[in-house]
């Protein structure tokens, strides 16, 4: 890693706005310096604001068919189901946005096994890098109240897989079944944002921050990006 930053405002909002503006600069230097901006996108409250934000901006901040979307994480249901987090971020952002669209690259879930969706989306992340490594510019992430991150769970088999970029991960305290990315493919990024808002999230954040080292139980402690990681926290929260 190369370096940590964190940025605490009063709300939610307000972090939304902070993070709208910093995911806004990393694109554009992105595709100033190679063309491009790759993200994998996140659920969640917070998020889903920022994508609200971004669908509002001038049109010319950023190059959207240049963006290319990739999600870091699927529940096994359909697009147009009420808990996929395409379909959130399709009615926050891309339905919104009035002329240019970014490339989008959706998880398969719904009409298959998800040990096949994650076959899939795996096959069409390395089609895209062309046999070349690949590597997200901007990675966002939430924080659950029991420290998970993206679908990678406690106690979960995803979080032992370091040869594959996609897996299928079954979620046995849920009892359901997700698609999600590996650590070592977010730990690829440039840029690695948290955005976690909510004093429920307290203990989540004092165990990756302050607990002996064990992803097991506290699987956020896994992402060490090679790049730089922020974290956008409100008030509610104290970081050790």
């Amino acid at each position: 890693m190369k370096s940590s930053h964190h940025v605490q405002l009063p709300t939610a909002e307000d972090v939304a706005v902070a993070a709208r503006d910093w995911f806004v600069e990393q694109c554009q230097q992105a595709i100033a310096a190679r063309g491009k901006c790759i993200v994998a996108l996140s659920g969640g409250s917070t998020p889903k604001r920022l994508y609200e934000l971004l669908s509002e901006l001038s049109e010319g901040m950023i190059d959207w068919p240049k963006v290319h979307l990739f999600w870091g994480d699927e529940r096994d249901v359909p697009a147009n189901h009420s808990q996929s987090n395409y379909r959130m971020v399709r009615e926050a952002l891309l339905d919104r946005l009035k002329a240019a669209k970014p490339v989008v690259y959706r998880i398969p879930t719904g009409q298959q096994s998800v040990e096949r969706a994650a076959r899939e989306y795996e096959l069409m992340m390395r089609e895209f890098a062309c046999g070349a490594r690949f590597q997200f510019d901007v990675v966002l992430l939430g924080l659950g109240d029991d420290a998970h991150t993206a679908s990678l769970f406690p106690e979960t088999i995803a979080l032992t897989i370091t040869d594959r970029w996609v897996v299928a991960n079954q979620v046995l305290k849920l009892s359901t079944n997700r698609v999600t990315m590996t650590a070592p493919v977010l730990n690829s990024a440039r840029h690695v944002a948290f955005l976690v808002c909510g004093s429920n999230k307290q203990w989540a954040i004092d165990k990756i921050m302050g607990a002996t080292r064990n992803p097991t139980l506290y699987p956020a402690q896994l992402i060490q990006p090679e790049g730089e990681l922020w974290w956008f926290t409100d008030e509610s929260l104290k970081m050790p």
